[in-house]
């Protein structure tokens, strides 16, 4: 009979059946229980759970370090119960499986509150590796090993260190993990700390870890800042490399903390002094000075004066005669060239320079070697519809109008004698610096035409002289003073007062007549009237006999002019 002192097996399958809701033997599956070690025999651990029989778990399950289990009879363990009882007729026990279910629990906790966890890397799969999280198999994606790429992992196999859970399905049993994560919030977390303790203006040391394109990042022990290639150098640097080389020591200054994106600009010309400092005294306007063309661009050239100091020579102050012409074409990089200062402007730091003006105008030189009157020689250009337009010495071209090509001719008749590059000879007529233009006439060299001297000194404005018909046109006569004079032109409204009188055909070559000089066309050829000559005469006559007042007709007054003439 069974007392409290002494319960019998029905008394305690009772008080067991109790402690697990009356589910009996049963309820003992799927579940963690603690249990005692009763013996250890041929590499086994047998373990008492309070089932009608124990149950059997090898060694190995309990081994976690140094190939020891740590057992020994007594020992109370932790196991999970697959089966109460098997065929056998022994309870079916697993360390490993008690193991994951606590490591399950812990893990699941830990998500909830977003904590890292502690783990081994110790396989590798398709896609990345396998990491033991105290029983629970977990999977770290190759993309999460590390910030950069780790090309081995072998230095992180078996070593304990913290993982950040990303996803967890205790169903299916699939756990994601990272250790990137924990790197970068660690970084992120030294990267504040370290901000806090720069401040710009400051001057620190740094080592060159990478170069691009647009400048390098420096390491600034744990945090890297980007120097910009334009705050390398006040001179102009093409490439970060013609400056630095990656592992160089530098020293730079903080010119900015961006606290948002915790961006660090950097800068080394801001360590020196600056080159524009005094610039206006250095270069005034006016001064000739020798550089070196470091870029060219459509719009012009970049000459370097000094280290740090460049100008700019726009395109339009390249060349007093190439217009329209591309910078690369009158200069070449890194060609030395003599350029003139044009404008500084310190503050937005700006020379321009011009490169024409370093070289003596060259309308000025032809105007000096080439006075009014001489004759020049030169190429037939370009034949436009008003004019020919000649190359001349210094490079400059000159243009001979279309009336002064030849003499007896139309302007048109007068191009279509002349072709591109044919050689032609012409006297210079005006020479205009300012406006760059040469006026030239080919005309005056040929035999009757008027010299300058003939134009203004044998002829004079008013003066009345005797010419002969040369040849007679539709506008007019062509006339000529004397034998060998200036040759000029009467229109046909020139030829008389009356309409009647201004027909050309009334006159024949060789005819002299008398004629008024009314003026010089530009080159310097004469215009006769006779219409005006008549007007002088008429006037004349009225002064010398009175007016027609006097009851004496017009006629009167005329005949007895003439006849006082003859």
């Amino acid at each position: 009979m069974a007392t409290s002192a002494n319960p019998t097996r029905a008394d305690f399958e009772a008080l067991l059946n109790e402690q697990l809701g009356g589910a009996g033997e049963e309820g003992f599956e799927g579940r963690v229980v603690k249990g005692t070690v009763t013996a250890i025999e041929n590499g086994l651990a047998v373990i008492d759970v309070g089932l009608k029989s124990e149950g059997r778990v090898p060694l190995k399950e309990f081994m976690r370090v140094d190939d020891e289990h740590g057992l020994q009879v007594g020992s109370e363990v932790e196991v999970f119960v697959d089966r109460v009882e098997n065929a056998d007729g022994e309870a079916m026990l697993s360390r490993d499986r008690a193991r994951r279910e606590a490591a399950w629990d812990k893990l699941e906790s830990e998500f909830g509150e977003g904590k890292r966890v502690e783990g081994r890397i110790f396989g590798r799969v398709k896609g990345g590796f396998t990491v033991d999280l105290d029983g629970a198999v977990a999977f770290l994606p190759g993309s999460q090993v590390d910030i950069r790429p780790v090309r081995d992992v072998t230095p992180l196999m078996d070593m304990p260190q913290p993982f950040q859970i990303l996803k967890m399905d205790r169903r299916r049993g699939n756990i994601v993990v990272s250790r990137r994560a924990v790197l970068e919030e660690t970084r992120a977390e030294q990267r504040s700390e370290l901000i806090d303790k720069l401040s710009e203006g400051q001057v620190i040391e740094g080592v060159v870890k990478n170069i691009t394109d647009y400048g390098a990042f420096v390491d600034l022990g744990g945090i890297d800042g980007l120097l910009h290639v334009t705050d390398m150098s006040y001179k102009r640097v093409n490439h970060p490399s013609e400056v630095i080389n990656i592992g160089d020591t530098v020293t730079v200054q903080i010119i900015r903390i961006n606290e948002e994106t915790q961006r660090i600009s950097l800068g080394m010309k801001q360590l020196e002094s600056d080159p524009w400092d005094g610039v206006g005294a250095k270069y005034p306007v006016g001064a000739k000075l020798t550089g070196t063309v470091t870029n060219i661009t459509e719009y012009g050239a970049f000459v370097e004066l000094e280290p740090g100091i460049e100008g700019l020579v726009h395109v339009s102050e390249m060349s007093w005669t190439k217009k329209n012409v591309h910078p690369g074409k009158i200069v070449s990089t890194s060609q030395e060239v003599e350029v003139m200062v044009l404008e500084v402007d310190s503050e937005k730091r700006r020379i321009s320079l011009g490169l024409k003006q370093a070289q003596r105008n060259p309308w000025e030189e032809f105007a000096d070697k080439h006075p009014i009157g001489s004759k020049v020689t030169g190429e037939v250009k370009n034949a436009t519809e008003f004019g020919l337009f000649v190359g001349l010495d210094g490079d400059v071209d000159g243009m001979v109008h279309m009336s002064d090509i030849a003499w007896g001719i139309s302007g048109e008749d007068a191009l279509a004698l002349h072709r591109k590059g044919e050689e032609v000879e012409a006297i210079v007529l005006d020479v205009d610096v300012d406006k760059e233009r040469i006026s030239l006439g080919m005309k005056q060299l040929e035999k009757g035409a008027p010299s300058e001297a003939g134009a203004s000194g044998a002829l004079r404005k008013n003066q009345i002289v005797t010419v002969t018909v040369l040849e007679v046109r539709d506008g007019g006569l062509e006339v000529q003073v004397g034998e060998d004079g200036a040759t000029g032109f009467i229109k046909r409204s020139d030829l008389g007062r009356d309409r009647d009188e201004q027909r050309p055909d009334r006159f024949q070559t060789g005819q002299k007549i008398d004629a008024m000089v009314i003026g010089f066309d530009r080159s310097k050829k004469p215009n006769f009237s006779i219409k005006a000559r008549q007007i002088s005469e008429e006037k004349e006559a009225v002064a010398q006999f009175g007016s027609s007042d006097s009851g004496a007709s017009l006629g009167d007054i005329l005949g007895e002019a003439l006849k006082k003439k003859d």
